[in-house]
């Protein structure tokens, strides 16, 4: 049985998930409850939760600020408090005031070092591209056992971490995502004992946690501040993680999939528009069949063919390039005579979903959307020029991790170009309507597995959809790709989903930012129209984007 002392460890570290994931389902803030078993997490664990929170909640710099100094000293208070209660029993424990000291000088620098993650985290779901959360990650598992000792002992920047520390501190991680899972399943009320239960377990692994920093084993390397180039390392990687972030989540290089290298089948009686993603460029290559065409992000020449055009041109707002293909459609539906298929990849999925907003009724009959963003526009930041709004910190931290990126890289990405921010002000549209229905023109989602992770574990589409293992922008250049595209083509329905998509969703929940509701934002157009934060539910009335 446990003791006395470890009884009330438990306690204390299970109630704030419990009251947490109270709250939200009192609010009916379903895509948010995987966060709250981190409440009482280990480092840096907690740290992101709470900044994340913070990025995302808050309308002012005043605001901002007033809620990180309430915020740090709460988490100073619960962390000291956790300390103590799990301090190993005969060993001998620093005063109050160390411990107090020592947890805020923690918590300063955690948040230091985790902002700029956290602010990527709030861009994945601004733009729900995978690659940022997932790079978010594996910087707090290298933190987290240097930062667990920071709290409990004095010399920690010597060293590594003994192996007993690093496997508490990633069970932690495991925990925390089994968890989050379960709490974001749909449960309602049960979702509180289960984020008690959480805290729980986190509780157990402070106290092993703690007993491990303060008894380790064997230090290896104890001479060399092995923390601090950590740290240094973990602070520098952001701006190197968005340059290779840009670099995969575009099509760089000449893009040639199977639909413009090679001719369609010849009973195939429509012609085919095809729009490459973000950081494409096109030279002006006819495609194999004449047929097909690439759509331009500068439009069409004086004879209605597409322009060639460098990666820059794909920055623009998606209204923009919607009037461009709009044109496009129309210039070839007269020259061909027939009904026109839309193609698109990524930013190109997405301008075509917003091309049949703008004209649900057109020469389109068909709209293939390869690797769209699922779920996008949940989190918000003003422009530039704003110095109030919901997430304006967050937009300025993202504005110094792309512009220290941006010295080193030919094609500069902009955290406020007009591509992203037409995600951003749209966000009722995009949220909830990218994935749905328009009367009278076939529409199939082909959707890579990795966008479970960027996705909030509930409804995302109401039209077919085709899964496939794959990274973003990875399945439209397979085989398999090409053969479903065309039994489209020819009447056939095409649908197949995965049976882990679902799984995977919820395991992601625990690291996603919490989406901003669209209710709070008064630069949504639709406040109070439906919000799958919400609801878990998409396909309900929202208004066209702009």
């Amino acid at each position: 049985m446990p003791d006395r002392r470890t009884t009330l460890l438990l306690v204390v570290a299970a109630v704030p998930p419990a009251v947490e994931v109270g709250l939200l389902v009192w609010l009916n803030l379903q895509a948010a409850e995987g966060l709250a078993p981190q409440a009482s997490a280990v480092w840096p664990y907690d740290s992101y939760h709470d900044l994340r929170w913070l990025l995302v909640y808050h309308s002012s710099w005043a605001g901002f600020v007033v809620e990180f100094l309430v915020v740090a000293v709460l988490r100073v208070v619960l962390s000291v408090a956790l300390i103590a209660l799990a301090w190993p029993v005969g060993t001998h424990r620093p005063s109050w005031g160390w411990l107090f000291q020592r947890n805020t000088v923690v918590t300063l620098l955690a948040a230091l070092i985790i902002a700029p993650w956290a602010a990527l985290s709030v861009a994945a779901a601004g733009v729900a591209l995978s690659w940022y959360l997932l790079a978010s990650l594996l910087p707090l598992l290298v933190l987290a056992p240097f930062l667990q000792r920071a709290v409990v002992v004095a010399d920690w920047w010597r060293g590594l971490p003994s192996i007993e520390l690093t496997g508490w501190t990633s069970l932690n991680f495991v925990l925390l995502t089994v968890a989050g899972a379960a709490t974001s399943s749909g449960v309602g009320w049960w979702a509180v004992p289960i984020a008690a239960l959480a805290g729980v377990a986190n509780g157990l692994l402070w106290k092993r946690t703690v007993s491990a920093a303060l008894l380790p084993r064997r230090i290896l390397l104890y001479r060399v501040p092995v923390a601090p180039l950590a740290v240094v390392l973990v602070m520098v990687s952001p701006v190197v993680a968005q340059g290779v972030i840009g670099v995969n989540a575009g099509t760089r290089g000449e893009w040639r999939p199977p639909v413009l290298s090679q001719s369609l089948p010849a009973d195939i009686d429509r012609a085919v528009i095809v729009l490459a993603g973000y950081a494409s460029h096109y030279n002006g290559q006819p495609a194999a069949d004449p047929f097909v065409e690439r759509f331009s992000y500068r439009g069409l020449d004086g004879q209605g063919r597409p322009l060639p055009y460098e990666p820059q041109a794909t920055q623009q707002a998606l209204g923009t390039s919607a009037d461009l293909l709009s044109a496009h459609v129309d210039a070839l539906h007269r020259r061909t005579g027939r009904r026109i298929v839309l193609l698109g990849q990524s930013e190109g999925a997405m301008v075509a979903r917003t091309y049949l907003a703008k004209r649900p009724r057109s020469p389109v009959d068909t709209v293939l959307l390869f690797s769209p963003l699922v779920r996008a526009g949940r989190t918000y930041y003003p422009p530039p020029d704003q110095q109030t709004g919901w997430g304006v910190a967050a937009g300025w931290l993202l504005r110094g991790i792309f512009g220290l990126a941006n010295l080193t890289k030919p094609v500069k990405d902009d955290p406020d170009g007009p591509f992203v921010r037409s995600i951003l002000d749209n966000a009722p549209f995009y949220r909830n309507q990218t994935l749905c229905p328009v009367p009278g023109v076939v529409m199939v989602a082909f959707v890579p597995t990795v966008t479970a992770a960027e996705s909030p574990p509930g409804e995302y589409a109401d039209i077919p959809v085709f899964q496939l293992p794959a990274f973003h922008g990875g399945i439209i250049g397979r085989a398999v790709a090409q053969r479903r595209l065309v039994e489209i083509l020819r009447g056939v329905a095409v649908e197949d989903r995965r049976a882990e998509y679902a799984p995977l969703q919820r395991l992601a929940a625990a690291w996603q930012a919490p989406p901003l509701a669209l209710s709070l934002n008064p630069v949504w157009r639709d406040p109070t129209g439906p919000d799958p934060a919400r609801t878990g539910k998409v396909c309900e009335t929202s208004r066209s984007p702009r």
